[in-house]
């Protein structure tokens, strides 16, 4: 994958759209402004788009609003943030194919602001019998995950909590980051449950905005506005049923994609300098340290202890705030905050000497990329 690379990106100031509740947001807006800036930011001219990939977003509305009509190759994703990694994916594969030059993937929600509860808004085949047992979210689904976890390996009823401090330790560091202020454990346990045993510090937040990124060959990209940031590698298995439950925690799935990516990259997990983890549920990061090899299956609540994953640490781990302190852009915003730390861009919270960053989403459809200096 040497030959791709992430040369702009662009992404909505969230803490602001999130101070303001009751002004109704476009989601096609969101979208184009986020693309805008991310345009701007790699020094291609919108002329140059041939491939246009849209998540929660028609292509046809999109490609109208930005005024790029004709392009080579289109695709509509589903709303879901298993979707992120796949974007980047597709765009690598477009442009390695030789199929298309320059891609953009462009992602928007107005969730906050139309009111949407992320539960309870239906599913697929089996929702009927979900909803008798209380499964109508899949925070639900998650915690039932983690129940099983604890069980297993015998987590503490605070375990989660220096994953919620390290978000929001980071997000106070994020000047666009909806959550400005840290918390600590005590804060975290006195967070009321949701679904026992997650807390309202353990989901990640509704909100609006829009994130965009710019894909090329890094030939071209070498001759851009900003140093590009180059694809190492990806890869991506399936975990799929008809419930977001995943009896091994997506442990397999990640297994296949982490032995994939090491292989493709010739890297190691302890060589990674940045960590970006999907997190919709705080739960999520352990399952995926483990899956991804960066703890030992069963121990990562006690890995991430003692300021490990801090943005000082020797791991640190989404550094931008994440999901519950950020922004909920469904893994978009992870994609940007790679690409700032590997140039050197993040500010108060960026990574000394940060070269290489590795992207995990362990979900129904695992992916995972690393990011590194071209």
């Amino acid at each position: 994958m040497d030959d791709v690379a992430i040369v702009g990106v662009g992404e909505s100031d969230f803490r602001a759209l999130y101070a303001n509740k009751n002004v109704p947001k476009d989601l096609y807006d969101l979208g184009a402004r986020a693309l805008r800036d991310a345009l701007d930011d790699s020094g291609v001219d919108k002329s140059e788009i041939d491939a246009l990939i849209c998540t929660n977003l028609n292509y046809a509305r999109m490609a109208d609003v930005i005024g790029t009509h004709n392009v080579k190759f289109v695709h509509d994703l589903e709303g879901t943030g298993r979707m992120s990694g796949i974007a980047l994916q597709e765009a690598c594969a477009l442009v390695r194919s030789g199929f298309a030059d320059v891609v953009a993937c462009v992602y928007a929600t107005n969730g906050r602001s139309v009111g949407m509860k992320y539960g309870g808004e239906g599913g697929g085949p089996t929702v009927g019998y979900d909803t008798m047992y209380g499964m109508t979210s899949p925070g639900a689904y998650v915690s039932l995950m983690y129940q099983r976890y604890r069980h297993l390996y015998g987590a503490p009823d605070d375990a989660l909590a220096p994953l919620a401090i390290n978000n929001r330790r980071n997000a106070a560091r994020n000047p666009i980051a909806v959550f400005q202020d840290e918390i600590d454990r005590e804060e975290y346990l006195a967070s009321r449950f949701i679904a026992e045993p997650l807390r309202k510090l353990d989901y990640c937040i509704i909100n609006d905005g829009g994130v965009a990124f710019i894909v090329t060959s890094l030939e071209r990209a070498r001759s851009l506005r900003k140093p590009p940031v180059r694809v190492a590698g990806t890869a991506g298995m399936s975990a799929l049923t008809n419930h977001y439950t995943s009896e091994d925690f997506f442990y397999s799935a990640c297994q296949s994609v982490s032995a994939q990516l090491y292989q493709q990259t010739g890297l190691a997990p302890e060589q990674m300098d940045c960590l970006q983890v999907y997190d919709n549920f705080t739960p999520t990061i352990l399952f995926t340290l483990e899956g991804f090899d960066h703890a030992k299956r069963g121990s990562a609540w006690e890995w991430v202890r003692d300021g490990r994953i801090h943005f000082d640490g020797p791991r640190p781990l989404n550094t931008s705030g994440g999901h519950t302190g950020e922004s909920y852009m469904q893994g978009f915003a992870f994609h940007v905050e790679a690409v700032r730390q590997v140039r050197g861009e993040a500010g108060a919270r960026q990574v000394a000497n940060c070269e290489t960053v590795q992207y995990m989403c362990a979900s129904p459809i695992v992916t995972s990329h690393v990011l590194t200096t071209a």
